[in-house]
């Protein structure tokens, strides 16, 4: 049985950046919901009970056909979701990028800036639901985005930023001001905890 992960901060913690109810609305109800979604679809297949979720999410066309789309949209919010909660953190921690992960940001983004702004416009280019990410294809950084609860690991990719960019995520606090959510999450990403994920990729 998959369960809900247990965040590492209060839910006040990333205050004024996403606020209190936002996060305990986000992890609690929605994360918890494709927790048991996911439960109930693995549930009708229980040979697959020992294989670990992101494998699952990696070979997608292995799964039963019966309850593939669910593991693809509730396996695939379950991870994204527990991933997400590890590279945000209070703002006090948030840090920077270490010098590894930065010399690869300017190989592939020129500057960190432009890392920046380019995350940016992928993250409010993005139509309707979906989800921003920093991704390590081979020894290549890129950016990129995917629809509702899609996962990069589903196309072969390892993440190493996510930005959450459902309405959910955001709208108690910004309302339909998806910008102002974008700018603010600069201030709450674990760049320690990314830079960690990054350096074991080279291992």
């Amino acid at each position: 049985m998959h369960t809900l992960p247990q965040l590492s901060y209060a839910y006040n913690a990333l205050e004024p950046f996403i606020d209190a109810r936002t996060m305990e609305l986000h992890h609690s109800k929605h994360h918890q919901t494709y927790v048991d979604k996911l439960n109930a679809a693995l549930a009708v297949h229980p040979e697959l009970a020992s294989r670990p979720l992101d494998d699952l999410l990696a070979h997608l066309v292995d799964v039963p056909e019966d309850i593939r789309t669910a593991v693809r949209n509730h396996g695939g919010g379950h991870s994204n979701h527990s991933f997400f909660w590890t590279v945000i953190g209070p703002q006090h921690s948030a840090g920077t990028p270490d010098e590894e992960l930065t010399q690869a940001l300017i190989r592939d983004f020129g500057s960190f800036e432009n890392f920046q702004k380019e995350f940016n416009n992928k993250a409010l280019g993005l139509f309707g639901s979906g989800w921003t990410w920093l991704v390590r294809s081979g020894e290549t950084l890129s950016i990129i985005t995917t629809l509702n609860q899609d996962t990069p690991i589903t196309g072969g990719q390892l993440p190493l930023v996510a930005l959450d960019v459902w309405e959910h995520a955001y709208y108690l606090l910004y309302q339909n001001k998806r910008a102002d959510y974008v700018t603010a999450f600069w201030n709450v990403i674990q760049w320690s905890e990314v830079s960690a994920r990054f350096a074991r990729t080279n291992a």
